[in-house]
């Protein structure tokens, strides 16, 4: 009987989409969240009586034969790219993304890492870092004695000072694009590598080359619908029991089966 391992792979392939249901709501309130879907695909058929196949003398084909399926398995978990909504924060290193695009940042080993996360801070040396301490590129150094600081949308840095009336424009920050965002890896943190399905980055300034643009003071929020996630958990939930009564079927009838004399 392979009702039992075909359901077996079902409640299997539910759990994992509880998993991933449930790492989305846990991730309601990460900076620049996108949500993941798991995605699955049927596994080989036993074939039978394959469509086609010739089933009289007389030349009479099956027009779709006996094709018995063998379950289910993941096929991906996806990221569902979408704009969080906007939220004002007021400071002056809290940066939006509007759009496409990565800001760049540097890893201890000195790998190149992309995040969406605009919770920038500054370093004791004034330098510009992420939540985590990781250097933003191009390295942008603030000056102490800097009154404040001025990003536009284009990712030019500006710092005004006490005597002077034109502020000092200390770098521009760069975004990167790539061809397929969903083919990068996420490694926590907010991270993400570059891998061979995502493609390479492609660098450019806020704006341009359909990247997005930069604004200063907000933040962009998960875009995680919590309705959506739910309405996710519970369909999740009721194919795992759905699975589960199979086996228990399954399992009766073998029981019958053993009990025939």
């Amino acid at each position: 009987m392979k009702a039992l391992q075909i359901a077996a792979s079902g409640m299997a392939a539910q759990q994992m989409r509880v998993d991933v249901v449930s790492n989305n709501l846990a991730n309601m309130s990460t900076t620049g969240y996108n949500a993941r879907r798991a995605e699955f695909a049927d596994l080989h058929y036993q074939q039978d009586a394959r469509p086609g196949t010739i089933s009289a003398q007389d030349g009479t084909l099956l027009p779709s034969g006996v094709q018995i399926g063998l379950g289910v398995r993941p096929a991906s978990v996806s990221v569902v790219l979408a704009q969080g909504a906007l939220s004002q924060t007021g400071g002056d290193l809290d940066l939006a993304i509007e759009g496409k695009g990565y800001l760049e940042v540097t890893l201890p080993s000195g790998a190149a890492a992309y995040t969406r996360d605009g919770g920038l801070k500054r370093t004791g040396d004034g330098l510009i870092v992420t939540s985590a301490g990781h250097q933003v590129a191009p390295g942008i150094t603030i000056p102490s004695d800097a009154r404040s600081i001025t990003i536009n949308a284009d990712g030019e840095v500006y710092a005004h000072f006490m005597d002077q009336v034109q502020p000092q424009m200390l770098g521009q920050l760069s975004l990167a694009g790539f061809t397929n965002e969903k083919g990068l890896e996420a490694i926590g943190g907010n991270l993400f590598l570059e891998t061979a399905g995502s493609g390479p980055p492609l660098i450019g300034a806020p704006g341009q080359d359909g990247l997005g643009t930069l604004r200063q003071g907000y933040l962009e929020e998960s875009s995680v619908d919590a309705v959506r996630e739910v309405t996710e958990l519970i369909k999740a939930q009721r194919g795992y029991e759905l699975n589960a009564k199979v086996i228990t079927a399954a399992d009766q009838m073998l029981s019958a089966t053993t009990q025939v004399r």
